[in-house]
């Protein structure tokens, strides 16, 4: 059972999220993300799960997940893994659903709300056993894109399901916020060689 009230974990399935948010044309402002489930009550831990390709020099998501690990987020990542299909095409797995269900378990005990940012199905078992304890499940994710990003039965079974679009003033970064950052940057002094 849950120790006190108000005691939130945020499990974050990265690839999920981030074809969510693309599909809504939304930036996601993970700093923003974070405060707002904090004000919604004690936010015991954020988890982000994502693959990464070790075998590259320099991965798109590297900067992302630096930051995220720096900025109060407890960030599991794992390498992926290459692979040729029956047809003879080369794939790439990369599938961290275990993990992140390990980790729901976990802490299932301590928390009175767990808050899963996919919309993969695979999760709806999972939910209900952490439902089973007591834990009660909010799901965020999307049906408003084309197709929907959401599985029906994993938003049946959540007990709150909140569509990544309702959330967009509060985990959106603005568009012209990039553009002002980065003009700040080149308008800094340039320092003296004295």
């Amino acid at each position: 059972m849950s120790c006190s009230p108000g005691k939130i974990a945020v499990f974050i399935d990265g690839p999920d999220l981030c074809a969510a948010a693309k599909s809504l044309k939304l930036d996601i402002d993970y700093m923003r993300l974070l405060r707002e489930f904090q004000s919604r009550g004690t936010l015991l831990r954020a988890f982000y799960y994502t693959a990464v390709a070790e075998d590259q020099e320099y991965s798109s998501m590297r900067p992302l997940i630096d930051w995220l690990a720096y900025n109060g987020y407890k960030v599991v990542t794992k390498p992926t893994k290459e692979y040729i299909d029956a047809t003879g095409r080369r794939k790439v797995k990369g599938n961290m659903d275990v993990e992140l269900a390990v980790d729901v378990m976990e802490i299932a005990e301590f928390v009175d709300q767990l808050v899963l940012f996919s919309g993969d199905g695979g999760f709806r078992p999972l939910v209900e056993a952490v439902q089973r304890r007591g834990v009660r499940v909010t799901v965020i994710s999307t049906a408003v894109s084309v197709p929907p990003m959401i599985a029906d039965e994993l938003r049946r079974q959540a007990n709150v399901f909140t569509d990544l679009v309702e959330l967009r003033s509060k985990l959106g970064r603005d568009p012209s916020e990039r553009v002002v950052r980065r003009a700040e940057v080149w308008r800094r002094p340039a320092r003296s060689r004295e």
